[in-house]
């Protein structure tokens, strides 16, 4: 039986991982830049609908026509759907809605927050140390956020509707992070990435069409550009970089890397879109760098990182 072309398993001596880090990063950081500029276009649950289930028919049709077979059991293919309600259909669709009011830098930025709270939970659910060096590092990533926050609130371009939308997509993704790490399902991460995609496709279809207007649509091709990024390197190869990056890692390293996103997305933020960033906002990016180094080093030191192939 074919596994995913997922991720393939490297060469001996080539260790792959921090490559897969530094694209996953790009492509994650990236993505709020994208789906502000979609968002301006077009009312973000059919943006998403739109998305999701372009991307879920695209895994599944390439499966069908490599002929790969059926690698999830009934259990894995529910906890895919699960998975992909948590970390699509909501972490998207809250996030989406705040970015109608929220910059790209400060959406990237609350998101960073990611790993604060998923080391708490893993602690509690999955049985993940929270050592000195961790906690020392997530106060340091904690503190930089923090301070880039708390310049970009003072600059007053931000509203509260659109972070509080934004917050509850942060619950959803760290809720998302843990099922995955607790429920564990085996088998292709490609085809259980098109599952979760066109699950949260199919959920959000309804209230798509209910509650927004589908001649608020104003077609560009920067919607068109925005909408083939979000598609192809966001819902397919990030995520799927990003649960490969759970599976090798724990919880809490691989959630560590969210804390790149403030600095990245600001910066892709001010190229794109020519969002307002000041040296204040950059010097956040220090304490962000050291603590991401101090919460994934425990994690290098005690494991082996090694890929795994999908059954």
């Amino acid at each position: 039986m074919s596994s995913a072309p997922s991720i393939a398993v490297p060469r001996a001596g080539f260790n792959p991982l921090p490559l897969y880090i530094g694209l996953f990063c790009l492509l994650w950081s990236f993505a709020f830049v994208a789906g502000k500029i979609g968002v301006t276009d077009c009312p973000p649950l059919i943006l998403l609908a739109a998305r999701f289930s372009l991307a879920g028919v695209l895994i599944l049709g390439i499966s069908a026509f490599r002929r790969e077979g059926w690698s999830l059991s009934w259990r894995d293919t529910l906890v895919f759907a699960i998975i992909g309600i948590a970390n699509n259909a909501l972490y998207l669709g809250l996030g989406y809605t705040g970015l109608q009011t929220v910059s790209a830098g400060l959406g990237a930025l609350i998101v960073s927050a990611n790993p604060v709270f998923t080391a708490v939970f893993a602690a509690l659910f999955l049985g993940e140390p929270l050592t000195w060096r961790k906690v020392a590092g997530l106060l340091l990533g904690i503190i930089g956020v923090g301070f880039i926050v708390w310049h970009r609130m003072s600059v007053g371009t931000d509203s509260l509707h659109g972070i509080l939308f934004t917050l509850a997509s942060l619950a959803s993704i760290v809720a998302g992070t843990i099922l995955f790490k607790v429920l564990a399902p085996k088998g292709s991460l490609w085809i259980g990435n098109g599952v979760q995609n066109l699950v949260a496709g199919l959920v959000l279809i309804p209230f798509a069409f209910t509650l927004a207007d589908v001649g608020a649509i104003v077609p560009s091709m920067r919607l068109l550009g925005a909408f083939a990024f979000l598609t192809l390197g966001g819902s397919i190869l990030a995520y799927l970089l990003w649960f490969h990056l759970l599976k090798v890692c724990g919880a809490t390293a691989a959630s560590a890397y969210h804390f790149l996103m403030p600095p990245l997305g600001m910066l892709f933020a001010w190229m794109v879109l020519g969002e307002h960033v000041e040296s204040r906002d950059l010097m956040g990016i220090i304490p962000v760098a050291l603590g991401i180094y101090l919460v994934t080093r425990p994690a290098a030191a005690t494991e082996t990182p090694r890929v795994q192939t999908a059954g």
